[in-house]
């Protein structure tokens, strides 16, 4: 029996050393802690490169209908106060929203850009529910007031309780509203001294837009809802300051939700407007984007481009700042992936093992350097 275990001791191919014949040193400790702290730099840097998400794209054509497309922005104006300013947008669908309010907040700004009020309700004065007047034949303690549209009513019960409801009314007729300060309702609610009270302020503008997922334009124009009376539209300018400078910095603008390394071309971008007045415009091409991360969460958004044109007052152009996008038919698919995680298993033990040779063969040359030179010494030759 012992023949045959010693025959087995005999094709052992990884012999051991006994206890008594190692010997420890301070020079291979110190190389340990090294080849150690290489090691762990080494394998950071592996997990680190494979724990970086790599994007495939995909490109698809676009076959979605009846979708809507949400537009969010921050745009400052530092020279066009907030009862000047206002919003609307419309499609090549014919659909037309005017002086938009909703999910829409202004605030005023000095000329040092301080906030000096911020309005939730946009342009105007909030409405007045008992006005001075009583109109439509509504008589009885217990009913409410009708304020009169003096004239430009559509029905013999419609009410205007308010100076903006007067002027919303004269511009459905496309009369001009010469003298505000004659209005009960206006006057009651001091608009025309609000409008002048913010004299040489500017005007921040933010909110979200929700629109037809179709080719149209937004736009900030200095003039309330021009588009609707030419007439009206002259007699705010009247109100304004003799010369309309349009100069602005788009604070964020955005179609859609954000996801991990979406890049918006005009986000922080400003505009000074030189000698001439008149309208700037951004030609947007807007392309329709899904996002997935590792984790499987989708995200639909968008990605734009945009092109810039300025055309002056001489051409007819109309004071104000333009938005008009166009939608891709191309759809874009951004899927975020990770390396298998085997390759980075056998990436560490390949550098773990060379970290371990090298370390090994300095190890051994300091030791066995230290063994000669201590010879040489003890000999006499080592001076």
């Amino acid at each position: 029996m012992n023949a045959v275990f010693n025959k087995l001791r005999s094709l052992d191919a990884y012999p051991k050393v006994n206890e008594d014949f190692y010997n420890r040193t301070l020079s291979g400790g110190v190389v340990t802690i090294v080849s150690v702290a290489v090691m762990l730099f080494l394998f950071i840097s592996e997990l680190s490169l494979y724990l970086y998400t790599v994007t495939e794209s995909q490109l698809l054509v676009d076959t979605s209908r009846g979708e809507t497309l949400h537009i969010n922005f921050d745009v400052t104006f530092p020279y066009v106060r907030c009862s000047m300013l206002s919003l609307d947008a419309m499609d090549i669908s014919g659909e037309q929203h005017l002086d938009i309010r909703h999910n829409i907040m202004k605030k005023r700004i000095d000329s040092h850009g301080n906030v000096v009020e911020v309005k939730q309700d946009g342009i105007g004065a909030p409405k007045i529910e008992r006005p001075l007047q009583k109109h439509g034949g509504r008589l009885g303690h217990d009913e409410e007031y009708c304020g009169s549209c003096f004239g430009a009513e559509e029905s013999d019960d419609q009410c205007c309780n308010s100076c903006e409801e007067v002027r919303e009314a004269y511009r459905k007729k496309g009369w001009a509203l010469s003298n505000m300060d004659l209005i009960d309702q206006c006057q009651r609610e001091g608009y025309v001294q609000k409008v002048k009270d913010e004299e040489g302020e500017g005007c921040n503008i933010l909110g979200s837009l929700e629109v037809n997922k179709v080719a149209g334009n937004f736009h900030f124009a200095t003039g309330k809802s021009f588009l609707q009376s030419a007439m009206f539209l002259a007699d705010l300018l009247a109100l304004q300051d003799n010369h309309l400078n349009i100069s602005h910095q788009i604070n964020k603008l955005s179609f859609g939700a954000h996801f991990p390394g979406l890049v918006n071309p005009l986000d922080g971008v400003k505009w000074v407007q030189g000698p001439s007045h008149g309208m700037y415009q951004y030609f947007v091409k807007v392309v329709p984007t899904i996002y997935k991360d590792i984790r499987g969460h989708v995200t639909y958004s968008n990605q734009y481009s945009v092109t810039e044109h300025f055309k002056s007052s001489e051409q007819g152009a109309v004071p104000g700042v333009f938005f008009f996008y166009d939608i891709s038919p191309i759809k874009v698919i951004l899927l975020k992936k990770l390396d298998y995680f085997i390759l980075l298993k056998s990436g560490h033990v390949s550098f773990d093992v060379g970290v371990f040779t090298v370390a090994g063969i300095v190890d051994s040359s300091i030791y066995y350097g230290q063994r000669t030179i201590k010879k040489k010494m003890e000999l006499g030759k080592y001076r």
